[in-house]
C-alpha cells in the first residue's frame, strides 16, 4: 500500500498540483489505488493504457537519449535477476527447506543405522551369538562388537570397559560369563578386523544422527517455535516436510492436517465408502498416545485445530 519513494518523487516533481485532475495511465490497478489514496492523482488502468505501455516498453530505447536497445536488454534482463533475488531472500528468516531436507536425512539415516546393525548382529553373531540376547539395543551392540573383537581374549580386566558401555554391572558380569562358554565359531583376525571397521562407521553414523536430531530441534525452534511447543520438533517437522513448506502448511485448513500423510487411507475408504481415517502423521504426538482409544478421533480433530492456528502464527506474525 506505501508507495515507493522514488515514484513518489518523480509524480510530485513532474505534476504540479494544481494537475490532480489529470489521468495517469498505469499498468497495476494496484498501484493506481495507491497513488490516488496517497498523493491524489486520477489514474486510469486496462484497456488502451496497457497498449500504449506495450508501445513504450517497445519503443523505450528510442524515446529515451542515449539508450541502445542492448542496454534496455541488459536493464531489463538486470531488473529480472534483482527481481528474483528479492524474491528468493524474502524468506530469510523462515529457511524452513533446510528443515525438510534434515528430517528426511534423518528417516533414511534411522533405515540405514537399521539395516546396518542388522548386518552387524549377523555378522558378529557367528563368533558371539549369545551378545545379542543380553544386549538387545543396536548402538549398545555396535559398541560391545567393536570393544570385545575376538571373545576369547575377553577378561576380568576387561569388566570395567564393559560397565562403561552397557551401564549396568550385571549385563557386564554376564557378557564375561557367555563369553567363557559361548557356542559361536572360531574368527580370524582378518574377519574381525573388518568387523570391527564396519563397527565403527555404525557408531559414526549413530552419533551423528544425534547431532543432526539437535540441529532440526534448533531449527525448529527459530523456524516454527509455536508448532515445536505444541506437538515437537520432530512431528512439527514432518508436517512441514509433508505440506511442502511452512507457507503451504499454514494455508491448509484443520481437516487436512489432521489427515496430513494418512492420504492412501482417505483415498481407499472414499473409493470403498468406508470410514475416512482419524489422524495421519499428527498420530505419533504422545497427546494421541496417551488418549483412550475411543478420545483418539477427538484428541486429533482438536490437535489439528490448535496446530493450524500455530503453523499460522509461526509463518505470518
Amino acid at each position: 500500500g506505501i508507495l515507493h519513494e522514488d515514484l513518489r518523487l518523480l509524480l510530485e516533481t513532474s505534476m504540479p498540483a494544481k494537475k490532480k485532475k489529470a489521468l495517469l495511465g498505469v499498468a497495476d490497478p494496484k498501484i493506481g489505488a495507491a497513488i490516488l489514496e496517497e498523493l491524489g492523482y486520477q489514474c486510469q488502468t486496462g484497456g488502451v493504457v496497457a497498449e500504449i505501455l506495450r508501445g513504450i516498453r517497445l519503443h523505450f530505447h528510442a524515446l529515451v537519449k542515449g539508450l541502445t536497445a542492448q542496454s534496455a536488454s541488459k536493464a531489463q534482463l538486470g531488473l529480472g535477476h534483482s527481481y528474483s533475488r528479492a524474491k528468493v531472500k524474502f524468506n530469510v528468516n523462515r529457511v524452513d527447506n533446510m528443515i525438510i531436507q534434515s528430517i528426511s536425512l534423518l528417516d533414511q539415516l534411522d533405515k540405514d543405522i537399521n539395516t546396518f546393525s542388522m548386518r552387524v548382529r549377523e555378522w558378529y553373531g557367528y563368533h558371539f551369538p549369545e551378545l545379542i540376547k543380553i544386549v538387545s539395543e543396536n548402538y549398545t551392540y555396535c559398541r560391545l562388537a567393536k570393544f570385545i573383537g575376538n571373545r576369547k581374549e575377553l577378561s576380568e580386566e576387561s569388566l570395567e570397559g564393559l560397565e562403561e558401555i552397557v551401564m549396568d554391572s550385571a549385563k557386564a558380569q554376564a557378557i564375561l560369563e557367555a563369553s567363557r562358554s559361548s557356542m559361536g565359531m572360531d574368527i580370524s583376525p582378518l574377519d574381525l578386523i573388518n568387523i570391527e571397521s564396519f563397527s565403527r562407521r555404525v557408531i559414526s553414523l549413530s552419533e551423528y544422527r544425534k547431532g543432526l536430531q539437535e540441529y532440526l530441534r534448533s531449527k525448529m525452534s527459530q523456524v516454527a517455535p509455536s508448532l515445536s511447543a505444541l506437538i515437537g520438533e520432530v512431528v512439527g517437522a514432518r508436517l512441514i516436510s509433508h505440506a511442502g513448506s511452512l507457507t503451504n502448511l499454514a494455508k491448509y485448513p484443520a481437516s487436512t492436517v489432521q489427515i496430513l500423510g494418512a492420504e492412501k487411507a482417505l483415498f481407499r475408504a472414499l473409493k470403498t465408502r468406508g470410514n475416512t481415517p482419524k489422524y495421519g502423521l499428527i498420530f505419533h504426538s504422545t497427546f494421541i498416545g496417551r488418549a483412550a482409544a475411543k478420545n483418539k478421533g477427538r484428541i486429533s480433530r482438536y490437535l489439528a485445530n490448535k496446530c493450524t492456528i500455530a503453523s499460522r502464527i509461526d509463518c505470518f506474525s
